[in-house]
């Protein structure tokens, strides 16, 4: 709720926020995934997907504690690790850049990071702890602890050290 001011009760959150029932469905296919369930897990994804219209690998390392406010449009590839606290905005992609098909191709999102709408992160960079990810950037290199990235490429516009 401390990131959502027009979210008048828990009730509500659980009831009508995709995103929320999307990292639901994510709990469940990750935990398949690592039974070996593989294809079991992806299939569940892609129904959340059509239901939530929120993209999940279900490989992906997502910690408790974040939140996906509006979902609509988010992607979070395979590889990616999303660490706790962090926000992130509808049309959000934790993509990769296509330049390699084996090992770490997503990114990793520290804790406390905001990830604004419309974002790209491409790639196994890192955005740092506190970071905040300017709505509509593209980010393809590595952003600091406590910086704030914005534009297409992204360039850091403020950095508390």
């Amino acid at each position: 709720m401390k990131n959502d001011p027009s979210a008048r009760n828990k009730f509500e959150i659980l009831l009508t926020y995709s995103g929320v029932h999307a990292l639901i469905f994510y709990r469940l296919t990750h935990f398949l995934h690592d039974l070996g369930l593989k294809f079991l897990a992806r299939l569940l994804s892609q129904f959340c997907r059509f239901l939530t219209g929120v993209e999940i690998h279900p490989a992906a390392k997502i910690a408790s504690g974040i939140f996906i406010d509006h979902g609509t449009g988010v992607v979070i590839g395979e590889t990616a690790v999303v660490e706790t606290e962090v926000l992130i905005y509808h049309g959000v992609t934790l993509g990769a850049t296509g330049k390699s098909c084996q090992g770490k191709r997503h990114p990793t999102v520290k804790k406390g990071a905001i990830l604004g709408a419309g974002a790209k992160i491409l790639g196994n960079i890192t955005i740092g702890e506190n970071s905040k990810i300017g709505a509509n950037s593209v980010v393809l290199k590595d952003v600091p602890d406590g910086a704030t990235a914005v534009g297409a490429p992204a360039k850091i516009v403020k950095h508390r050290a």
